[in-house]
């Protein structure tokens, strides 16, 4: 393709203007239309539909096709009005919006009102009739419709559509469906559709056919930024500059894609466009606003959209495309047990749905916020979601099918990390019960909730379903509305003018379809919540600062402002998830009476013996505990001494063996031990590292009676270490590396073990007659022999003595003559006697 550069000043950023862009135009296709008489669309899936027909006589089918060719409202149609399964087809679409409005399309096309043939059903919406044969579910509906009726009766077709999307409840619905036919159904079809995927992994895990549609396609043409933008740049003042200057230059209605909520409303701001229809559209947005943004307009229009807006809908007359480059996930945080939004640059695989929005009904223009050169690192494809999200409820739903991520064919199997920690909290939950899920765990599994809310609403009054609801949601108050959760219980009973209305109008509703599933009794609203979060109730740490540790281990701070930072406990609702200590922005407090009412069999008592660093002594405590939280701490006055010596050992590791008082005959020892070592012979390895590696072997029978820093700089490891050693042992080592030599004229001299050769000093006349060097050792290690003269000043260093006799022995004769003449310098000091004595004097 080629490239060429639009002019303009690239350092400019005014209002009004945006810098250079490389500019690429795609080559013209035209849309190959066949109108199918049924139907009378002229979309372009209708050249593959004899091929998908065919196909699905077999069962199993794998469609691709761009964005825009139709497929999600065509492909249901024509497999009904062919007779391609019995019963029901169910089609998957991971997006509440696009579900909706694909039934509303397939109804209007057939002529109907929904419900009738074609009908939806999603969290507190259904419109379905015992004449529909197209079902058109959201996520996490098709896994509670297979969990109630596992073999699926009435259903001949399952549709897995805009697959290329990777949500968890899609690919968890792909492995349960799987399993069906294979073990239940073998009738029950399977068809999987996509836009961007690379097939063929699927088409392999199903053994399934791959049909593809080549899709209506106008020419759209692609700019990028010169360079890439300045980290000093305002991103939201970026984009509107950018919409501003479009919405000048070029005709058509624009789409504009933003990470958030929080994005949309800043750029909305920023706008001054009087003569364009500026429409948000994300997940939280009312219905009948989200309508508004797709529906056709009398005016130009403007749409800033979220990842919403990717694929599936068609919006009318969107010629321009603004892709502001990022996408806000869910990562779920192993360290912290917590999910967190984070934005990350968009993959190429989005980058070119997002660009295919500007193609649909003529030819387009996309514009890119990032350099061409930027776009070779971006990732091929987004994450599956099963790789970042929290697995609980996964966990779950594989317990209530009684199978393993191992028995399932997943496209990608859960990262076994999280699906281990998930487990862990569902037994915490009484969901599980020796890996085996319970009856609490079955209800738990049937409730449309997070199973933290799913175990809460369980055991707790109908109050329980308005908590779940809000938590479902969005925060329903302004950023700065403080942590106090009972101030969304209050927005929800009277919503002040700064709550968000709409998010308080679904909680609401969500309340009301959740008030069967609770069936306990009246609990406060700590302890519901200390219910649904057992990990998370924090005990606040000593100090003025409003800091808590977790029950699960973790830290929490609460800003010093809030009106809950003098509550001694809480429960941690919403974390950022940073770090060891997360800024915990969503509580409630919770009082020990109301923790030891819901979870009193959960304390336990436990008496501790442990080192602290910090006082640098063995601390013996009794404590009560709840998790990580120590709510009574006295002093453990009689604990046993072996305990307190087991962690006396921590307090030995930690300053390190030098704190003992070493003598000089455990420090000699030790360095005898050392030089004799050898990994062949029984000696034991005295090396830093091997003593404190084996503290409990031979320091800890001798530390009875210590308790401190102070004990410890008093004993002297001498005995530890002989009883170490052993008589037999010692005896070797006194071979190998004894304490003392004997030299020719029979005296007993020290070796010294402190430098990196054992070495002796002796005067030179003692030595004479040796015709060997003295060594230790398995080596054979040379002792280095300091010789000294009659005033004991060293004459010559050597690990060789008869090749000092030989050699330079000569010259150290010649020059102690003539200054010591009394003393003896043989000529040939092998055969002379050693003596220490002088000649007499004459008279």
């Amino acid at each position: 393709m080629a490239e060429v550069r639009l002019g303009g000043n690239p350092r400019s950023l005014r209002r009004g203007y945006f810098p250079t862009w490389e500019e690429t135009g795609s080559p013209v296709t035209r849309p190959r239309v066949k109108v199918n008489a049924g139907s009378m669309t002229g979309l372009p899936i209708e050249d593959v539909l004899g091929d998908l027909i065919e196909a699905m006589a077999g069962g199993l089918a794998v469609l691709q096709a761009p964005p825009g060719a139709g497929k999600t409202t065509r492909v249901p149609l024509a497999l009904l009005q062919a007779g391609a399964f019995e019963g029901r087809l169910v089609m998957l679409e991971p997006r509440r919006l696009a579900a909706r409005a694909a039934a509303e399309r397939m109804a209007q096309m057939l002529g109907e009102s929904v419900g009738q043939t074609v009908g939806y059903r999603m969290r507190g919406a259904t419109k379905i009739s015992d004449a529909t044969r197209i079902e058109v579910v959201t996520d996490g509906i098709l896994t509670r419709m297979i969990q109630s009726q596992p073999d699926l009766a009435g259903v001949g077709l399952i549709v897995f559509d805009e697959f290329h999307e990777r949500s968890l409840n899609a690919d968890l619905g792909l492995a349960l469906a799987s399993d069906i036919r294979g073990a239940l159904r073998d009738d029950l079809k399977l068809l999987v559709m996509s836009a961007t995927l690379d097939a063929q992994p699927v088409a392999d895990l199903l053994g399934a056919p791959i049909l593809t549609s080549e899709g209506q396609s106008f020419p759209v043409t692609t700019k990028w930024l010169p360079r890439p933008l300045s980290p000093n740049a305002q991103f939201e003042a970026t984009v509107a500059d950018l919409v501003q200057d479009a919405a000048t230059n070029e005709t058509g209605s624009i789409l504009v894609f933003l990470p958030g909520e929080a994005e949309i409303r800043r750029v909305m701001a920023r706008l001054d466009l009087p003569d364009i229809d500026i429409r948000p559209l994300y997940g939280a947005l009312p219905f009948s606003d989200q309508r508004a943004a797709i529906a056709p307009s009398d005016k130009r229009k403007i749409v800033l959209a979220t990842s919403i807006a990717e694929t599936s809908l068609t919006i009318e007359d969107i010629r321009i495309v603004i892709d502001a480059g990022r996408a806000r996930r869910a990562q779920f945080d192993q360290r912290s047990g917590m999910s967190r939004l984070v934005t990350v640059p968009v993959s190429r695989a989005e980058a070119d749905q997002r660009r295919g929005r500007a193609g649909r009904v003529g030819p387009g223009t996309c514009y890119r916020m990032w350099s061409k050169p930027e776009g070779g690192a971006l990732p091929s494809f987004p994450p599956a979601e099963i790789e970042a999200a929290d697995l609980t409820g996964l966990a779950l739903d594989l317990a209530n099918w009684g199978a393993t991520p191992g028995d399932l064919a997943f496209l990608t199997p859960p990262p076994e990390g999280a699906f281990r920690q998930a487990r862990e909290l569902l037994n915490l939950l009484g969901a599980l019960k020796t890996e085996r899920i319970t009856e609490h765990g079955r209800a738990m599994a049937a409730t449309p909730a997070h199973p933290r809310l799913a175990h809460m609403m369980g055991q707790s009054d109908v109050r329980a379903a308005e908590i779940a609801a809000l938590l479902g949601e969005r925060d329903p108050l302004p950023r700065g509305a403080g942590a106090d959760f009972s101030k969304r219980l209050k927005a929800l009973e009277a919503p002040g003018p700064d709550a968000n209305r709409a998010v308080i109008a679904r909680a609401r509703q969500d309340a009301k379809r959740l008030r069967r599933f609770c069936s306990g009794p009246k609990r406060s609203v700590g302890e519901m919540l200390a219910l649904a979060y057992p990990d998370r109730i924090g005990l606040r740490r000593p100090g003025q600062d409003p800091r808590y540790i977790l029950s699960g281990g973790k830290g929490a701070v609460l800003p010093a402002e809030d009106n809950l930072a003098n509550a001694r406990m809480i429960v941690a609702l919403d974390l950022d998830g940073s770090g060891r200590e997360a800024t915990c922005r969503l509580a409630a407090p919770l009082t020990e009476a109301e923790l030891r009412d819901i979870h009193g069999d959960a304390f336990v008592f436990r008496t501790t013996c442990v080192w602290s660093k910090r006082h640098r002594r063995v601390e013996a405590r009794q404590q009560e505990c709840f998790g990580a939280l120590i709510l009574k701490d006295t002093i453990w006055n009689d604990a046993p001494e072996e305990q307190i010596a087991t962690a006396l050992l921590q307090g030995v590791r930690d300053l390190g063996l030098n704190t003992l008082n070493w003598s000089k005959s455990a420090t000699l020892l030790r360095a005898r031990v050392i030089a004799a070592y050898d990994p062949g012979l029984e000696l034991p390895d005295w090396s830093d590292a091997a003593l404190l590696d084996r503290l409990e072997d031979w320091l800890l029978p001798y530390l009875s009676g210590l308790r401190d820093i102070g004990d410890l700089k008093k004993l002297d490891p001498h005995s530890a270490l002989q009883a170490d050693l052993g008589w037999d042992v010692s005896q070797k080592l006194d071979q190998l590396a004894p304490a003392q030599i004997t030299t020719p004229l029979g005296r007993q001299i020290a070796v010294d073990y402190s430098g990196e050769t054992p070495a002796i000093a002796v005067r030179l006349q003692e030595m004479l007659g040796a015709t060997t060097h003295p060594t230790i050792g398995p080596a054979k290690t040379p002792i280095q022999i300091t010789l000294l003269s009659p005033a004991q000043r060293p004459i010559q260093i050597t690990t060789d003595l008869p090749g000092f006799w030989d050699g330079s022995y000569a010259d150290v004769r010649k020059d102690m003559r003539a200054r010591y003449p009394r003393h003896n310098w043989p000529e040939d000091p092998r055969a002379a006697d050693p003596t220490l004595r002088a000649k007499p004097r004459k008279r």
